[in-house]
């Protein structure tokens, strides 16, 4: 992993783990996490000839197969993520 980069963290949409009780028969609660569907996909990366490899969400994956890769990776960077 690289360093400063969370895991379970949706680099497209933000998205971030859900943290809440999980509520047994009896009422017992202990803290749980919901985790978002995320995966490192390589997409490439026309413009400069090579591949990136992103974090992303399967709304993430969507998201970028709708705007197309060069829209995100341009906001990512004018964000100051470094890809």
């Amino acid at each position: 992993m690289e360093a400063g980069v969370s895991s379970r963290h949706c680099q497209v949409t933000g998205r971030k783990p859900g943290f809440g009780k999980q509520v047994s028969h009896s009422n017992r609660r202990t803290s749980r996490r919901w985790l978002p569907n995320t995966q490192r996909r390589r997409y490439w990366l026309p413009s400069e000839n090579r591949f990136v490899v992103l974090t992303v969400s399967t709304k993430g994956i969507k998201t970028v197969d709708r705007r197309g890769v060069e829209s995100v990776v341009a906001e990512l960077r004018r964000q100051g993520v470094k890809v």
